[in-house]
This record gives C-alpha cells, sequence and structure tokens, in this order.
C-alpha cells in the first residue's frame, strides 16, 4: 500500500533541516551514470542509509545517496542511484523518493539508465531520448489506495514525456555535437536479461531499448503532474542482436566511457531549464 502522505513529508523535511538551498530540478542517475552528481558545486551529500523512509540502493553502479547543490545555473536535487523492483523492493518503495521530491517543490524531473539497445542501428554508448514507454513490468505503482494528495485515480499517460523537454534535449544535442537517438523504452522487472525471442517481440512492438527501471517513476512523476525527461545510454546490443552473451560489467563500463558526453548534454539541458 503507498505510504501515509505524513510519511512523505517527514521525508522531505529531513532533506530540506540539511541544506539552506532550495532544489528545482530532480534527477535519477542511473548506471554507471553518477558522476553528474559529484560535479555539482556547494554540494550537500545525503546517504540513503540516514534518510528516513528511504531504502538502500544494492545495485553495482550506484552509490546510493541523494546529492544537492549547483550545476548549470540551476539547483539540482540528484540522486546517485535508483531503487529496482528486483531488488525485492516494492513498486511503492522505489517510486517513493519521486513523491519527496515535488513536496520539496521540484517541478521537473530527469530520469537516467542504462539500456539495452533494440534497434539494430543503435551503437553502444549511444544516448537516446525516450519519446514513450511500454510497461512489460507486470506491476504498476499506483495499485492500491490512490494518494489525492498527488494526483487522480486515472492518470492519462499520453503526454508523460515533456515535448518541450524533449525539444530541449535535441536542441542541446545540436549545440554539444551530441548523437542523440530516440524511441520507446520497453521496461522489464530483470534481473535477468531478456531471451532473443523476448527481443524480437519487443521489437515488433516498437521498441527502441529495454531496461529494468526508470518506467514506475515515470508514472509517479505522470500523476504528480510533473514535467518529465528521460534519458537512456545504450550500453550494448540486446540478446540475440549480436552473438554475444550480455553482462552487467559491460552495462557499467560502457556507461562509465559514456559519462563525459551525458554530462555534457545533461549540463546544456539544464542551462535552457
Amino acid at each position: 500500500m503507498p505510504a501515509a502522505t505524513t510519511t512523505f513529508q517527514e521525508t522531505a523535511d529531513f532533506i530540506a533541516s540539511k541544506t539552506a538551498l532550495k532544489p528545482e530540478v530532480g534527477i535519477i542517475l542511473g548506471s554507471g551514470l553518477g558522476a553528474l552528481g559529484d560535479s555539482l558545486q556547494d554540494a550537500c551529500a545525503i546517504p540513503y542509509g540516514e534518510i528516513p523512509h528511504f531504502v538502500v540502493s544494492t545495485a553495482p553502479g550506484h552509490k546510493g545517496r541523494v546529492i544537492i547543490g549547483s550545476c548549470g545555473g540551476k539547483t539540482l536535487l540528484c540522486m546517485q542511484g535508483r531503487f529496482h523492483y528486483y531488488e525485492g523492493y516494492t513498486m511503492q518503495q522505489i517510486t517513493y523518493p519521486v513523491r519527496v521530491m515535488k513536496l520539496l517543490g521540484i517541478q521537473t524531473l530527469i530520469l537516467t539508465n542504462s539500456c539495452g539497445g533494440l534497434n539494430p542501428g543503435f551503437d553502444s554508448g549511444d544516448l537516446m531520448v525516450i519519446t514513450d514507454h511500454i510497461n512489460f513490468m507486470g506491476q504498476n505503482p499506483l495499485i492500491g489506495a490512490n494518494e489525492d494528495q498527488f494526483g487522480p485515480r486515472f492518470p492519462d499517460m499520453t503526454y508523460t514525456y515533456s515535448r518541450e523537454l524533449i525539444a530541449m534535449a535535441k536542441q542541446a544535442a545540436a549545440d554539444n555535437d551530441i548523437r542523440l537517438r530516440e524511441g520507446v523504452y520497453v521496461a522489464c522487472s530483470g534481473p535477468s536479461f531478456e531471451t532473443p525471442a523476448e527481443i524480437r517481440m519487443f521489437q515488433q512492438m516498437g521498441g527502441s531499448a529495454v531496461g529494468m527501471s526508470t518506467v514506475p517513476e515515470a508514472i509517479i512523476a505522470r500523476h504528480c503532474g510533473m514535467r518529465l525527461l528521460a534519458l537512456s545510454c545504450v550500453t550494448n546490443p540486446a540478446a540475440g542482436i549480436v552473438d554475444a552473451p550480455l553482462t552487467g560489467e559491460e552495462v557499467i563500463e560502457t556507461a562509465g566511457r559514456a559519462a563525459e558526453t551525458f554530462i555534457r548534454l545533461l549540463t546544456g539541458i539544464i542551462q535552457r531549464l
């Protein structure tokens, strides 16, 4: 069941008490993409284990802390690492931080992830802006009693990913000479990678990339009425596209190599907000 509204407020009050900065933009940094948080100025870092009602991140490549600081003329709240359904947490636990951000006054959320490429034309290290998603996780974080303070019982998902922010991302990419793909993200529960047969099905469904995150947070952000942008780092071709096994180490390694480009793109976007 969703947490009581007073619980969300307790967490928000705790985070607000740690810094005088007032975050305007929230960013959730995915596997191997936490470097942006390390680059923030005048930053305050809070380990997840110290934050009331937060769980801890157990996935490799996730530092597990909130960092509040400045970048591109904006004050950001960055989560260095997210929570995943495959870690054994509930959908309500992994999306809890999004509602806390809303109570902190954040109206714009940027989600990032590392993913497998479904489009054979994508290369490892490519960046992709998400234009839509397919929820193949078998769960939805809004199941249960509705949190009326945040949004309606039946939120419309047609405009989940802000067209305005997508346009900003494309312009930031063009100005920084970064190739930015775009497409549909397919979310699976994990932690096993998908089979070649599943990948062929996702391709026929119109998917461009596949991963194990992002969609639950996107649903809650939409429910809360937040402006949302989501960016993927394509770390490998999905199963069966090339004749090679997939490993988690490859995901983190490729994301790390793409980190500098990713930070340039994010900084360019933030400057335009």
